[in-house]
């Protein structure tokens, strides 16, 4: 009798850790290439994460044309990069699907904010006012922003952007620290500059702005001669750098991507820990050597 109320105990035990999924204490490996950790964090299951494993499914705001990070084939619709796999790790870990849903800077905060996405990833850089909205897990990845031109401006420094159009997509902060840069520089004198206040459709002190949707617009926008070079993060510049087109030489303004989800919430904090845990064991940088990142 001892040892059938053993063995059904041992049955419900199993049958409860199986529910449980990848929740709690877990050492596995994951599908993407790498090993997620020798050990899983602690879940406590706060009503949004609850909600997340009742629905089965993560919904993970990306980027669709930056290789690397966030990429959509368009012939197969599959997506692939080092984010792409950061969100399938989250989601093993949570023992549900992925959805993702593909943003841009000006529409990612939006999803976010009316709750059709759980979390962003998507590379999003983090800055103290943004922090003030929404949360941030600690960096997976630094950035540094950059100018993409045609050669045949023959535009190749800082310098030669004085009383240029650049083209930026709107909500980044890609005008912002340009401007800084050429400040800096002694370029531009920045007196009129107030880092709060700046709105890139307004200035005009030694160089422009041009805001676009998506980064695809301002490529053709360069290309049409509608501006005068391309402004943002240098891996996001990376696939429009075609034959024709180089970096001017400088690269200023640190971005430091994270994961961001809403404010205060409970699965803010577990996306820290396995972010946390994927930095210190390896994962992270197994992704950035996998997609030549480094």
């Amino acid at each position: 009798m001892m040892k059938r109320k053993l063995l059904a105990l041992g049955l419900a035990m199993t049958t409860a850790l199986s529910l449980c999924g990848s929740v709690a204490f877990a050492e596995e490996e994951t599908e993407a290439g790498s090993e997620a950790g020798t050990e899983s964090a602690e879940l406590v299951i706060t009503d949004d994460i609850q909600e997340i494993i009742d629905r089965g499914v993560l919904r993970v705001g990306v980027k669709n044309a930056v290789v690397g990070f966030g990429y959509e084939d368009t012939l197969t619709g599959e997506y692939s990069g080092m984010e792409i796999d950061i969100a399938n790790l989250i989601a093993e870990k949570l023992g549900v699907e992925t959805e993702f849903t593909t943003v841009t800077a000006a529409t990612r905060t939006e999803l976010l904010d009316s709750g059709d996405i759980d979390c962003v990833i998507a590379t999003f850089t983090i800055t103290d006012e943004r922090k003030e909205s929404w949360d941030f897990s600690t960096p997976y990845y630094t950035d540094y922003v950059t100018v993409l031109v045609e050669d045949s401006s023959e535009i190749t420094s800082l310098e030669d952007l004085v009383d240029k159009t650049v083209g930026v997509s709107s909500g980044s902060t890609s005008a912002r620290s340009l401007v800084e840069a050429m400040i800096e520089a002694e370029l531009i004198s920045g007196d009129d500059y107030d880092s709060e206040t700046f709105d890139p459709a307004l200035w005009t002190d030694g160089v422009s702005f041009q805001q676009y949707d998506d980064y695809p617009t301002i490529s053709t926008a360069l290309s049409a001669g509608e501006v005068d070079a391309f402004c943002v993060d240098k891996s996001i510049l990376a696939i429009y750098k075609t034959d024709g087109r180089s970096y001017i030489d400088a690269e200023f303004a640190p971005q430091e991507y994270g994961v961001a989800t809403t404010k205060d919430s409970g699965f803010s904090a577990y996306v820290d820990t396995l972010i946390n845990e994927w930095l210190e064991d390896g994962t992270i940088d197994g992704f950035i050597e996998e997609y030549a990142l480094g």
